[in-house]
């Protein structure tokens, strides 16, 4: 039996729109902004790739924001666990398994695969996640060194592979890798793209 090709999804941007920390008051949700997300990012792709946990994060947070750790963890979990993901798509990945091996692939936090996972039950609709807090590195580094991982993993054909993904960089390494990439945007969203993923020919 031919190995099947890859569909690998993005989360963030792609499948959810969602924020950590959204049930903040916007004046606390703004300074988690600053904090994490602001023109020093060392923390957070550290984070991102292992180096910290969740709850040494909200320690932190908890600092800057002047509220018991206690309080901004539960609504951390809470919001991780309630984010909203399109059931249309999800739907439409759960039909695509029998062409494909699906993989949702994300640069993220240990929190999506502790908390967001299991709450949303993401792992009924794809074989295989890969998080970038567990692996260590992001989608582009070492040239996709990911996507080879897991293309080699399956011993999937690269050029009937396919990425949907927001990150135009993303698209543009798993194309030199020579899959096919669709951006995820405003114009054309995740199910638009499951759409076009009828397989491809051999």
């Amino acid at each position: 039996m031919e190995p099947k090709p890859i569909l690998f999804v993005d989360f963030d941007g792609t499948l959810c729109q969602d924020r950590f920390w959204r049930s903040l008051p916007a004046d606390k949700y703004q300074k988690v902004q600053e904090v994490l997300f602001g023109d020093d990012r060392a923390y957070l792709q550290a984070w991102m790739k292992g180096g910290h946990t969740s709850e040494e994060v909200n320690q932190m947070l908890a600092g800057h924001l002047g509220m018991p750790f206690e309080e901004l963890w539960r609504l951390f979990v809470h919001d991780a666990a309630t984010m909203e993901v399109s059931t249309e798509a999800l739907e439409m990945i759960r039909g695509l398994r029998n062409a494909y091996t699906t993989i949702l692939i994300t640069v993220n936090m240990d929190s999506l695969s502790r908390f967001t996972v299991p709450a949303l039950k993401l792992d009924a609709y794809f074989n295989d996640i890969s998080n970038s807090y567990y692996e260590g590195k992001f989608k582009n580094d070492n040239g996709g060194e990911v996507f080879r991982d897991y293309l080699n993993k399956y011993e999937a054909p690269v050029e009937r592979s396919i990425l949907i993904d927001d990150s135009s960089t993303a698209c543009e390494t798993f194309r030199t890798l020579g899959g096919v990439a669709y951006q995820v945007t405003h114009e054309e969203d995740v199910v638009r793209h499951l759409g076009r993923s009828v397989p491809l020919p051999a």
